[in-house]
């Protein structure tokens, strides 16, 4: 993941992603590429348009703050990719360190989602790998891999790489394209901040490889910070779904997320996410004598 070809390639997608009469610029001449010409957006911003390929080409790795928003103003950047944009063109600059250790949920946090036991619940890592979950949250996203496969780095699902590459999970959604650039859009921020990220950069990888559609939407460059909204699911054991999902995220620097579900209340969802829960009950007893 090198930031320079990173930052061209987000700028090269986004300026070919606006027309003219998006931006009130007089349309003349035929286009050999759509979108914006380069000239045209650095005018927009008020740059040089040889300063602005430098940027677009990797060449000059010291743009001012003053002038990163200028570009994102001109490309009518939203919060969140105006933030991707300037982790990409302003990287943090760290030394070379050892190798990291194996992420690790805290007792404190597993104990809470395990307390809840009517929400599924789900705590993530940065890369979308689960480092823990309640028994509902498991029936819920992943009843056909094993309870205790998070214990172990090397035994974790990944939500992404099982949205692209499992088949039980691709059938639970029943918007896979929204749930797919979803996830994309909100892996595109995250690589945005750990450029240095080795495990990440072999997630990116083995997805591209992996999945046409994962490499489509990656080439896209989609940034979009997920916290809150809707899923639609068609679960093999209870049937269609619609819940509401909320990503919380603790104040330290873990960058983990506490991932929750629910279903407005007097809907069909709620009806099947209790039946789930009450057929669960029975699981949570077995789990529990796991643990201990």
């Amino acid at each position: 993941m090198g930031t320079n070809s990173e930052l061209g390639e987000f700028l090269r997608v986004r300026r070919a992603a606006l027309q003219p009469q998006d931006v009130g610029v007089l349309n003349y001449g035929f286009r050999r590429v759509p979108g914006l010409r380069r000239e045209e957006l650095a005018m927009l911003a008020g740059v040089s348009t040889t300063y602005y390929t430098r940027l677009e080409q990797g060449l000059s790795t010291n743009a001012s703050e003053a002038v990163i928003g200028a570009i994102a103003r001109a490309l009518n950047l939203d919060a969140a990719e105006r933030a991707h944009l300037f982790n990409l063109a302003r990287p943090v600059k760290t030394r070379r360190r050892a190798p990291a250790k194996p992420d690790k949920i805290r007792a404190g946090t597993l104990r809470l989602i395990q307390s809840m036991s009517g929400t599924p619940a789900i705590v993530l890592g940065r890369r979308s790998e689960v480092l823990g979950w309640n028994t509902l949250g498991h029936r819920l996203l992943a009843g056909h891999l094993d309870y205790t496969a998070p214990a172990a780095p090397s035994t974790r699902p990944n939500l992404t790489r099982m949205l692209f590459l499992d088949q039980h999970t691709r059938e639970l959604y029943v918007r896979w394209p929204e749930e797919a650039r979803r996830a994309v859009a909100s892996l595109r921020l995250v690589a945005g901040k750990s450029s240095d990220d080795q495990e990440l950069a072999s997630l990116i990888g083995e997805l591209s490889l992996g999945s046409v559609d994962f490499a489509t939407l990656w080439a896209k460059h989609p940034v979009e910070n997920c916290m809150s909204g809707r899923k639609y699911m068609q679960h093999p054991e209870v049937g269609y779904l619609e819940l509401n999902f909320e990503v919380l995220t603790p104040p330290d620097e873990s960058g983990h997320r506490v991932l929750m579900y629910a279903a407005e209340p007097g809907t069909p969802g709620a009806e099947a996410l209790q039946l789930l829960h009450n057929t669960t009950e029975g699981v949570s007893a077995v789990h529990r004598v796991q643990r201990t």
